[in-house]
């Protein structure tokens, strides 16, 4: 398990090869990846505690104890960081703004297992399954109002102070098109800081608790509180972090020249272990990391050893209150600028699977499915019925995949459908 052979003379990397998981380079070096994965994760992970309210030293502990956890479950052969999920956070801001965090973090646990559950169905029967019943038509659309259901929120921080936000978003922009490699990965992390510090000079910034936070310490726990009536909020994420698992193996595949679609079913069940216990004490839900995938990119090291040494360095941080603390002095109008960036490409990323999965909007199933359920996401179409209450995601979800199957099988009882929809996975890039 523990047992890494050494690539070469563990110094240097020739132009045509690459470092595979079960290698490692030198431990000095091999630490000094390790640390570009903190720095790369660091920005994303970050976030969605701000913007949820979770206690961040938590969220950074359990995002170190996931990847490990993760690391152990696949044996090393998937390198992979587990930071927190963009995914979830319209069901955990619904979830505290009606209940509590309680009862935020008891949606998120319940996710976990049941996504640790798809996880071991896959191991069993294998993936075709989720192509026919998810076509890229369907899954872009899930995930792309996930993204565009956040909207809303976005302008809300957005309008506590426009002056930043606007430097914030412009900044990010700016980085992502000047910078290339390692510095374009990190562009919003980087505008982050630009706006930081626009926000401290705008007086806009309370120092007083970093002041008061000490050096050393155990993070803030919290523990689930259990509403079965906000469940159907956070069942389509699940979606989500299956285009995201099933995506992390295939590119790792095609990286590192492995095929590794049977190791789907453990990313899924790690991933999805590793969310529930981070909710089980007040930490955010968790993913595989597109940001770290560009990590391994530009490196050409894909050895599970640097996971280690990132997942070690991230608990090791996560002890300090004074770093949760100074998180948490990042100001609204900061927030604002970035998640217009950030929910935007969670959008995207469903438009990309359109893309890559060749989905015809010439076809009128495809073009109703995909628009009816993109315009209950962004209106938030809320429904509530005998105490469960199903909001955009909920309901965008069911209106994807009813709308889809029954035209499909109309059209094909009445002769009226041409095309069929492939059924196959998407294979989208990775995204956090």
């Amino acid at each position: 398990m523990f047992r890494w052979r050494l690539h070469g003379d563990g110094r240097t990397i020739s132009p045509d090869a690459i470092v595979l998981p079960e290698e490692r380079l030198t431990w000095p070096l091999t630490i000094g990846i390790g640390a570009q994965h903190v720095i790369a994760m660091f920005g994303a992970t970050f976030l969605v505690p701000l913007l949820t309210g979770f206690p961040p030293s938590t969220t950074l502990l359990f995002s170190g104890i996931g990847t490990i956890l993760f690391l152990t479950i696949t044996r090393n052969r998937v390198p992979s960081y587990l930071g927190s999920s963009f995914a979830f956070i319209a069901p955990i801001t619904a979830s505290t703004q009606a209940h509590s965090m309680g009862a935020a973090l008891g949606g998120v646990m319940i996710t976990g297992i049941l996504l640790a559950l798809l996880g071991l169905l896959v191991s069993r029967i294998g993936t075709g399954w989720i192509g026919a019943l998810m076509p890229p038509v369907v899954m872009g659309a899930i995930v792309a109002l996930i993204g565009f259901n956040l909207a809303p929120t976005a302008y809300e921080n957005f309008q506590e102070s426009a002056f930043t936000a606007t430097v914030t978003l412009f900044a990010v922009v700016l980085c992502t098109a000047l910078f290339k490699g390692m510095l374009g990965r990190v562009s919003v992390l980087l505008g982050v800081l630009v706006g930081y510090v626009v926000a401290v000079l705008r007086g806009e910034v309370d120092f007083g608790p970093v002041a008061e936070a000490a050096w050393f310490g155990l993070p803030e726990f919290h523990h689930p509180e259990f509403h079965l009536g906000l469940l159907p909020m956070f069942l389509p994420v699940v979606v989500v972090l299956l285009a995201e698992n099933v995506g992390h193996v295939t590119s790792v595949g095609l990286m590192t020249h492995r095929n590794l679609d049977h190791m789907v079913g453990r990313t899924l069940a790690s991933d999805g272990l590793a969310t529930a216990l981070s909710a089980g004490f007040g930490g955010s839900p968790t993913t595989t990391y597109g940001e770290n995938i560009g990590v391994m990119s530009a490196t050409r090291v894909y050895s599970t050893a640097a996971y280690w040494v990132a997942g070690i360095v991230a608990v090791l941080l996560s002890l300090s209150p004074k770093v949760g603390a100074a998180i948490f002095t990042i100001p609204p109008g900061v927030l604002g600028g970035v998640t217009f960036v950030l929910y935007g490409l969670i959008g995207i990323v469903g438009v990309r699977m359109w893309v890559d999965g060749r989905v015809d909007f010439s076809q009128p199933k495809n073009q109703i499915t995909a628009g009816v359920a993109l315009v209950v996401g962004i209106a938030n179409v809320t429904w509530t019925f005998e105490g469960i209450t199903l909001t955009g995601i909920a309901l965008g979800t069911i209106a994807a995949l009813v709308i889809y199957h029954a035209m499909n099988v109309l059209g094909r009882i009445t002769g009226t459908d041409v095309h069929s929809e492939p059924a196959e996975a998407v294979e989208p890039t990775p995204h956090s």
